[in-house]
């Protein structure tokens, strides 16, 4: 079976809105076995809503749209979809006393619009929402199934996991699909394809390799779907072979692996801090803190986090993690030698174990001939070594910043991993 993804909304195609929940439906569904085959968005209008669903239902078997389910005049989903089905509408007593409820726990007065919030067409089957007001509708027609629901996040999701998932699956004969990602980082995705050649070749019909690019980093992903009859053990048959197949991968690109399915290189590197009893600390200049952002993201980080110096002057470099007026006179701020001493004054100055530091030109301006931008360097230093690297990237500040962080991580999790 197939499922097509439909947002309405004006916001979404004005861009005011970026649509979020079509990404997490997409992995939910297939974490599921359903295979989503489409998305688009369409405006609050009657015709346009009409005619998405048109389109959707025309490719798939399953349309599940998000958005316009609100009390205002402008939410017309609920009564369009009335009108495909050739539905009256008609006020639906316990979706009032349920949203009435809400508001009661909230403690703020019922509003007068909840009324019509509850006003539902009769030949949906309701999907009760615990979250907010909205209940989403699910209608069959033709051998197909129609579900709408609500644009909010949190509210879409709960009914995604609770209703909906539960009523396709019996709904439908779901055919088992698996995934297993594999996280590399270092190298790009045509070296990576040209090393592994061999084994994607060799790969069976039913089961596929993607390469998810992506700045400084590659995922691999490994997607397979059950090939044969339908039996009762299938999902885990399918999911035990495919962990053979990622782990001969794996096998293959172990400098360049760093982990698997969601993981990141700030919890890869957090772990292995707290497997090593050790501190971190991070000297920051290019990044100005966005390598402890990265760090202090990961729940836990308080446990193997020191804290950051983010020196982007001359003069908090000598201030705060003594680096010599003449390193910098000699060489400047983005060098080897001044790195390095960042690296080795953060030792003192944050109380660490081990220390991150970068220095580089974010850009667009300020490079020259001998460094230009999009040069940084990077270290790490323990009390008993210090390594240092350079790299250059391109001229887009973001783009430097966030490649430069994800070199310092990497650079990092190979030294704790006495890789360099």
């Amino acid at each position: 079976m197939h499922a097509h993804l439909l947002t309405i909304g004006d916001e979404i195609l004005i861009g005011q809105i970026i649509d979020t929940n079509t990404a997490w439906m997409s992995r939910t569904l297939n974490q599921a076995g359903i295979a989503v085959n489409g998305k688009s968005s369409v405006g609050d209008t009657r015709e346009a809503i009409l005619g998405g669903v048109a389109h959707a239902a025309a490719a798939a078997d399953v349309v599940i749209m998000t958005g316009g389910l609100g009390p205002t005049k402008d939410d017309i989903t609920k009564k369009t979809l009335a009108e495909l089905f050739g539905s009256e509408m008609a006020f639906h007593e316990a979706t009032h006393q349920r949203i009435a409820g809400y508001f009661e726990k909230i403690n703020r007065p019922l509003p007068p619009a909840m009324r019509d919030q509850a006003t539902l067409p009769l030949k949906a089957i309701i999907l009760v929402n615990k979250v907010g007001t909205a209940p989403g509708m699910w209608f069959e027609a033709d051998g197909k199934v129609y579900i709408s629901l609500p644009g909010v996040p949190f509210e879409m999701e709960y009914l995604m996991e609770q209703e909906v998932i539960p009523r396709l699956r019996t709904h439908f004969q779901v055919r088992p699909i698996a995934h297993r990602t594999l996280l590399t980082v270092g190298e790009g995705e045509s070296n990576i394809a040209k090393r592994i050649e061999a084994f994607e070749d060799a790969l069976p019909p039913h089961i596929k390799l993607a390469y998810l690019p992506a700045l400084g980093q590659v995922r691999l992903r490994l997607s397979a779907t059950w090939p044969g009859v339908l039996v009762a053990d299938a999902q885990e048959k399918l999911e035990a072979e495919l962990d053979q197949y990622r782990d001969q991968l794996a096998a293959q690109i172990p400098e360049w692996l760093y982990g698997f399915e969601d993981d990141s290189l700030e919890r890869v590197v957090g772990r292995l801090l707290l497997a090593q009893n050790k501190q971190l600390g991070t000297a920051e200049s290019c990044t100005g803190g966005y390598i402890a952002h990265l760090i202090t993201s990961v729940p836990g980080a308080s446990n193997y986090f020191q804290g950051a110096a983010v020196t982007y002057s001359n003069t908090q470099k000598m201030k705060v993690l003594g680096v010599q007026a003449e390193t910098l006179d000699a060489h400047g701020a983005v060098s080897e030698a001044t790195v390095r001493e960042m690296a080795t004054g953060a030792l003192e100055a944050l109380g660490a174990d081990v220390t991150l530091a970068i220095s580089g030109i974010a850009g667009p301006d300020g490079g020259s001939a001998e460094k230009p931008v999009g040069t940084v360097w990077i270290a790490v230093a323990d009390r008993n070594r210090c390594v240092a690297f350079k790299t250059v990237f391109g001229r887009d500040r973001m783009k430097n910043i966030q490649l430069s962080a994800t070199w310092a991580l990497n650079t990092l999790r190979k030294f704790l991993l006495d890789s360099l």
